[in-house]
């Protein structure tokens, strides 16, 4: 028997949802590692870590080796 005035997403609904959504999220990653992908060899090969004060002291505190 079906169900008189039954609202809400049937099984065919969420399947077109979830695949939209799983689709949404493909394209969205794609875009992330094009732009990614837009850094020069010389800014990939660039000194990005700096040992600043904050830092010297988490070594301190954990007492980790120099």
């Amino acid at each position: 028997m079906k169900a008189q005035g039954k609202s809400g997403l049937g099984r065919r609904q969420l399947f077109h949802l979830l695949g939209a959504g799983t689709a949404a999220g493909v394209v969205g990653s794609l875009t992330a590692e094009a732009k990614a992908d837009s850094e020069s060899n010389d800014e990939k090969r660039k000194p990005r870590y700096t040992e600043s004060d904050e830092v010297k002291t988490y070594y301190r505190v954990n007492r980790y080796p120099r």
